[in-house]
Order: structure tokens, then C-alpha cells, then sequence
């Protein structure tokens, strides 16, 4: 796949978890607002791209990824107990954004972020779980291309920057030659560096 131009693609799908042979919905990218990535780039779960990279637009699709093609394993030891203090602002913790159920946005020393789902909050600890959603599933994914064609110079420069760090990870064209090109301002979308 290395001479293999990069393309854009858009995708609407529902979701589904696989357990015991039974379906459970999680997720719809419907036509209106279709999940959308470049190829190439590593930014997708590897196999999810192998089964959709070489359909035609207007292709349906229906496929399985087990654990090991999509999330791996869930790891008991990715629930830790976070000291409460980090989670406070101006001495007062953010009940706001820090409550049971909330996946929030969590940064390591190397500067790799990743979301943490909230499971319990204690006098002195917030138990998060690290671990990818999907961890330890199988997944199905039930949908068709909504577009498929070779990506523009532009959105591969655009993506290259987000990679990079500059510019905005949330993926919103607003960034594009907004806040990439201008440290002291950003667009507005509250991701942008």
C-alpha cells in the first residue's frame, strides 16, 4: 500500500458490540454526518480501514473486527485511583466536568493525551478507566461509503499539521490556515494549540 494515494473518506455506519452472539448498537455515523478520515495516516483502527479503503463510493459494508483487530484486551490494571486534587481548579474540584459516567480528556508526563472514563469519585480519589471503550469486544460495523475519492493536497497538509501538533486535533476545517498558522489565535473550536 505504500504507492496507494491517500483518499478521503466519509462512511455512515451503526456500531455494533459482539458478545456471545448477540448485537448490542453503540455508535451511528449517520449519512448526514458521516465519519470521515483520510487514508494512510494511521488515524482509524488499522483493520476498519483495510475493509473500507478499496470500496466504491456507494458500497455497503458489513463486517466484524474481533478484540484483537480493534481494541485489544481490557486491562484490570489501566482502573486507577487518581489523586482528587488534580482534578481542582482554583482549590474547588470540578464537579462540573468530573462526575460518574464523564470521559475526560487526560494528558501522561510524555505529553500523549487519551480520554479516562469516570467510574466512582471518593473523599480522596477518582477511579478512572483507561482503557479504550470498546477494550475486550468484538465489534461489527454496518454501513456504506458516503464518499470516497484521493485526498486533496490541502487535506493531507491539514493532517500532517494536526500529526504534528499545530493546528487543531479536533479535525474541524475551521483550523485549517486558522490557528495552524497562528499561534495567538485559534478558531474558536477550543482544541487548537
Amino acid at each position: 500500500m505504500e504507492n496507494t494515494p491517500n483518499k478521503y473518506i466519509a462512511v455512515a455506519y451503526e456500531l455494533y458490540t459482539v458478545n456471545d452472539g448477540k448485537s448490542e448498537l453503540v455508535e451511528k455515523a449517520p449519512e448526514k454526518e458521516p465519519f470521515q478520515f483520510l487514508s494512510g495516516f494511521g488515524t482509524t483502527i488499522e483493520a476498519f480501514e483495510n475493509n473500507i479503503v478499496d470500496l466504491e463510493e456507494g458500497a455497503e459494508f458489513d463486517f466484524t473486527l474481533t478484540k484483537d483487530e480493534a481494541y485489544g484486551d481490557y486491562y484490570d490494571e489501566r482502573v486507577l485511583d487518581i489523586e482528587k486534587s488534580i482534578f481542582t481548579i482554583n482549590g474547588h474540584f470540578d464537579s462540573e466536568n468530573i462526575y460518574v459516567g464523564a470521559i475526560v480528556p487526560l494528558q501522561n508526563a510524555d505529553g500523549n493525551r487519551f480520554p479516562g472514563k469516570v467510574l466512582e469519585i471518593t473523599e480522596d480519589h477518582v477511579k478512572m478507566d483507561l482503557n479504550a471503550p470498546l477494550a475486550g469486544k468484538d465489534i461489527n460495523f454496518k454501513g456504506s461509503v458516503v464518499t470516497s475519492r484521493e485526498a486533496t493536497n490541502d487535506e493531507i497538509q491539514a493532517m500532517v499539521n494536526r500529526m504534528s501538533g499545530e493546528g487543531c486535533e479536533c479535525g474541524c476545517d475551521d483550523c485549517e490556515g486558522g490557528c495552524g498558522d497562528h499561534h495567538d489565535e485559534d478558531c474558536g473550536c477550543g482544541h487548537c494549540h
